[in-house]
């Protein structure tokens, strides 16, 4: 099967001879593939695919600086509207994640190492989706995407108490906070800030854990870091530069909305 054009893929992984063994197999099953990139970390893989906007991502799960998983969210975050959507191949290993994850995603993978034969497979699915994509031509659902690509991570449990009441710490003390009281949800690098019009508390948990626990329907995501409740919403002002920015009520700063989500606040 060939496709209609030449297709471009980075590659990102750390380890140096699985890079060169994936890139070697590539070439083997795939000759006209034309390979923009190498990555050695999570942060070059997003840089390079940003700057290169290739048709294919081959990520490692488990990289220094940001995990495959973490780069496809960032890519699907920043990814030009104007451009359909990369096809994400994750290398992966049996008791990393589940399978099946990937199936119901939509997105395929590859288990270390990667050979001949599983390759082929994959290349003649990608192959497959690439011309179907070009024969019929759009811009696909960056934020479906993204939310497909976390799902891998944690999949949600439906036997896991369900979150009504934040219990968030502030110095000495912990405040109890009701769900229907959070204007927004903020990751950062460790926690969760938990804001409120009342001021701003932290939670221990992944933003991914912490929405998949929660009771509520009222909070939709804006940003791979941001979920808001659109009970606060006040409004949405178009920048300069095409990206959306929220008012919430009773909150002094603005909320940024990413690429993948600014179809949410386009006028009706």
């Amino acid at each position: 099967m060939s496709t209609v054009a030449a297709a471009t893929a980075v590659i990102a992984e750390d380890e140096p001879v699985l890079s060169r063994n994936l890139r070697r197999l590539l070439e083997q099953v795939w000759p006209e593939l034309r390979i923009c990139g190498v990555a050695e970390d999570g942060l070059q893989a997003t840089e390079l695919a940003l700057a290169h906007t290739p048709d294919v991502m081959f990520l490692d799960i488990k990289m220094p600086g940001r995990t495959g998983i973490e780069v496809a969210e960032a890519v699907a975050d920043e990814w030009p509207e104007t451009k359909a959507e990369p096809l994400f191949v994750f290398v992966t290993a049996y008791d990393e994640f589940a399978v099946p994850a990937f199936e119901r995603a939509a997105i395929d993978y590859v288990l270390k190492p990667a050979t001949p034969e599983r390759l082929l497979q994959t290349v003649e699915r990608l192959k497959r989706r690439l011309n179907e994509r070009a024969a019929s031509p759009h811009v696909g659902d960056m934020a479906a995407l993204m939310q497909r690509v976390q799902a891998i991570a944690e999949p949600a449990d439906d036997a896991m108490e369900r979150i009504k009441v934040i219990r968030a710490g502030v110095g000495n003390t912990v405040r109890m906070i009701p769900v229907t009281d959070v204007a927004f949800f903020e990751a950062t690098e460790k926690y969760v800030n938990v804001v409120t019009p009342l001021g701003e508390a932290l939670v221990r948990m992944s933003l991914r854990e912490l929405m998949a626990r929660i009771d509520s329907t009222d909070f939709i995501q804006v940003h791979r870091s941001v979920m808001v409740n659109t009970n606060f919403i006040l409004s949405a002002t178009r920048e300069e530069n095409g990206l959306y920015s929220l008012r919430i009520r009773g909150v002094d700063r603005l909320v940024k909305v990413s690429r993948a989500f600014g179809h949410l606040f386009r006028p009706m």
